[in-house]
């Protein structure tokens, strides 16, 4: 008999079989994550990355507004140790503070894509008819823009319709808070406008094919109403999936806020961003490569940590792989 079973012993002392010890798919599934040195390794990162951009204060050697002409363009070494930008400014401080932009982008557009996306989705596909032509005929609408595009055209927008306000109005209130943001709340609109378009996809195609199933046909039949049915069958078994897919798309996120950065549609000045930084430094990539590549370094490893941590979670919950 296995060593890992258990037996049942009844009241009169009788075994009555052999008992396997509890699991469920979520344990199953951090224990092959947790067998993937490339995942854990990405989520190691992702875990420094988020105490560094809590703690930026603490870390960070100086402000990252705090800057003098007289140390510009100063290379490597002991006062700045990864030297300072063409202010003056220490670029391992401002790579710190940095970090807050990014995981706030990724995470802010992920949750976004994820609530937004998996309810819309869920709804047309669990409906499915009328409702669900109408709901997709929306996406499609939607895909026909290109994404970048769109937020783009969406941030000079919000730039230009927010550049002159009057205070004590709604217009006004939106900018002080884009202002309270550094430039960041309307980044969010923009990626979250987007953001669950395609996970809406995913979503109804999943609820789809489980509608059909029969444990979904037995809570029909047993009198279930519609909404107990997609929250307590379908919703539980498309997540897994889902989870999978929005964080393979938070690199996609990352690298949307970097280019806004990079051609001005960004995060406010001071306000530090690595696709600035990169903005920034790439004019005096020659003489000073330093200012480019250390952000650009950041910006690298962050995306690769998301993308092994996802390729990991993707792996851990494929039943197939059980």
């Amino acid at each position: 008999m296995n060593s890992k079973l258990k037996e049942n012993i009844d009241a009169d002392g009788r075994v009555t079989g052999p008992e396997r010890p509890e699991t469920n798919l979520w344990k199953d599934a951090f224990r092959r994550l947790c067998k993937n040195k490339m995942s854990v390794l990405g989520g190691i990162v992702i875990i420094i990355l988020t105490i560094i951009s809590i703690f930026a204060p603490y870390i960070a050697p100086y402000h990252y507004a705090d800057g003098s002409f007289i140390h510009n363009y100063e290379k490597p070494g002991e006062k700045y140790l990864l030297g300072a930008d063409f202010m003056g400014r220490d670029i391992l401080s401002r790579i710190i503070y940095g970090t807050r932009i990014s995981l706030s982008v990724g995470i802010i557009g992920a949750l976004t894509s994820f609530f937004i996306g998996v309810l819309y989705g869920l709804i047309s596909g669990y409906y499915g008819g009328n409702i669900d032509n109408v709901m997709m005929r929306i996406v499609d609408i939607m895909y026909g823009f290109p994404t970048l595009l769109l937020i783009i055209l969406m941030m000079v927008l919000f730039k230009s319709t927010f550049a002159v306000t009057t205070p004590g109005t709604f217009v006004g209130a939106l900018s002080d808070i884009d202002k309270a943001f550094g430039g960041l709340f309307f980044i969010f609109i923009g990626i979250g406008i987007t953001a669950w378009i395609g996970m809406a996809r995913i979503a109804r195609g999943m609820a789809l094919s489980l509608r059909e199933k029969e444990y979904v046909e037995a809570a029909r039949a047993t009198g279930n109403s519609n909404f107990k049915i997609m929250i307590k069958h379908i919703l539980p078994n498309l997540i897994g999936p889902c989870i999978v897919a929005v964080t393979l798309r938070i690199p996609r996120y990352i690298t949307f806020e970097a280019f806004l950065s990079f051609i001005g549609l960004g995060v406010n000045p001071p306000t530090p961003s690595w696709g600035m930084m990169i903005s920034e430094g790439y004019k005096a990539i020659r003489s000073n490569p330093h200012l480019a590549l250390y952000p650009g370094l950041a910006l690298a490893i962050t995306m690769l940590a998301f993308n092994f941590l996802g390729d990991g979670l993707r792996d851990a919950l494929d039943p197939r792989m059980k």
